[in-house]
């Protein structure tokens, strides 16, 4: 019989990666959603998703959704990345709640935040966590919940990436900052030092190991914590040229992020704040380890960087789709 998956968060980046993943693995999948009817017709290339009515800050939803599931994928954050303490918290603590309901693994997608630059260049699962920011904190604070959770009978798993990027994320470094989501490219810009080294995450590749981890749950431990390790350039700033590759363009202007400006603005906008305590994971290679993630299912899938980039381009609108090449049947001799 198919599994069953709920993801919270379906319509986001990554919770609409890991659906359309889990769907091409042959698992059932349910989402959760104020507004199913308008969720079903927005999201069409989640067809085959069952849209269940509800709210994440709601436990009661949470845990009716999840019933008969195996596993629960929590991509669900706060809009606009806010308010972390007052939303974040709750809805975790639900989907824990829920989890433990029905005896389902709980999924969570983790970022580098937790980690300062004490972690070192190279980070394994092991590392030290001492992020500087509030919401590297938070994030933290969350991590430590499914670790006690697991205590009371909940499994997790939590796979760790870099900066993510993807054909359905605006809400990124790449298409919050880099580039500009439904106008042409006409130039990148890039946030970190042009020397130093930087990882990126194609969501579609994360979404892809989480369905191949979920395929190997015997081999999970009850707390499990997996890194991805993704695109890595040695030089940041070759990211930024292969993005004009991608694009067909290799004089594609490569411009600096305004640091300075959210230096002077960080006192009266609180969320430049944090982004200016980030900036140090710009300037400091932060590489993470994948060995027990390729222990666990064998090679991490890798979608070649330029064919990403492309993809990502056009569904945030920067480029044309590229025409279709139409099937000439050949003609018998």
């Amino acid at each position: 019989m198919a599994k069953t998956i709920l993801v919270l968060g379906a319509s986001g980046g990554i919770g609409g990666e890991v659906a359309r993943a889990s769907l091409a693995h042959g698992w059932r999948v349910k989402a959760l959603s104020r507004r199913p009817e308008q969720a079903a017709a927005k999201f069409p290339l989640l067809k085959g998703v069952a849209w269940i009515r509800g709210d994440a800050m709601k436990e009661a939803d949470v845990v009716l959704a999840a019933s008969g599931a195996d596993a629960v994928f929590h991509g669900a954050h706060p809009a606009n990345y806010q308010n972390w303490e007052e939303w974040g918290i709750p809805m975790l603590r639900h989907s824990i709640a829920a989890a433990k309901a029905c005896g389902a693994r709980l999924i969570f997608p983790g970022n580098i935040y937790n980690f300062g630059p004490d972690a070192g260049a190279f980070v394994s699962e092991s590392a030290p966590q001492n992020p500087l920011t509030e919401k590297g904190k938070i994030r933290v604070r969350m991590e430590e919940m499914l670790h006690d959770a697991a205590r009371d009978g909940v499994r997790s798993l939590v796979v760790r990436a870099n900066d993510y990027f993807g054909p359905h994320s605006p809400s990124s470094w790449f298409g919050g900052g880099m580039v500009k989501p439904g106008k042409p490219l006409r130039s990148v810009t890039y946030p970190g030092a042009r020397d130093v080294g930087h990882g990126f995450a194609y969501l579609p590749d994360v979404a892809e190991t989480i369905a191949r981890l979920m395929e190997n749950e015997a081999k999970l431990a009850d707390f499990e914590m997996v890194h991805f390790g993704g695109h890595w350039f040695e030089q940041g700033i070759e990211f930024a040229h292969a993005v004009g590759r991608a694009a067909g363009r290799t004089d594609l202007p490569v411009r600096r992020f305004p640091w300075f400006a959210v230096f002077l603005a960080r006192p009266f906008v609180p969320m430049l704040r944090e982004i200016w305590k980030m900036r140090y994971l710009w300037r400091e290679p932060l590489r993470l380890e994948n060995k027990k993630l390729v222990s666990l299912i064998g090679p991490e899938p890798r979608t070649p960087i330029e064919q990403a980039l492309r993809a990502t381009l056009e569904g945030l609108g920067c480029l044309p789709p590229e025409p279709k090449q139409e099937f000439t049947r050949p003609v018998a001799a």
